[in-house]
């Protein structure tokens, strides 16, 4: 299994709208951080949908090694 890039080696805090859904870059090399912008294709990633329940903030992982994808697990410590 390929090895997603680091895009940051700390979360990304994004204000999320209830009801809207986001898709999360997997493959670490979207310009459009933590969000896919398609650079994937062509690889074995695929992005992961979140769907936000309330409007609030949250992390989004950014080194791409979370066990909670999307969401930041502190896995980035580790790195």
């Amino acid at each position: 299994m390929a090895e997603p890039n680091v895009a940051q080696k700390a979360p990304y805090k994004v204000d999320v709208v209830a009801g809207k859904a986001y898709f999360w870059c997997a493959c670490g090399q979207s310009k459009n951080q933590p969000f896919c912008d398609g650079s994937h294709k062509g690889t074995e990633f695929s992005p992961v949908k979140y769907e936000a329940m309330d409007t609030k903030s949250v992390f989004f992982c950014g080194c791409k090694h979370t066990a909670g994808r999307p969401m930041c697990d502190g896995s980035h410590k580790k790195l």
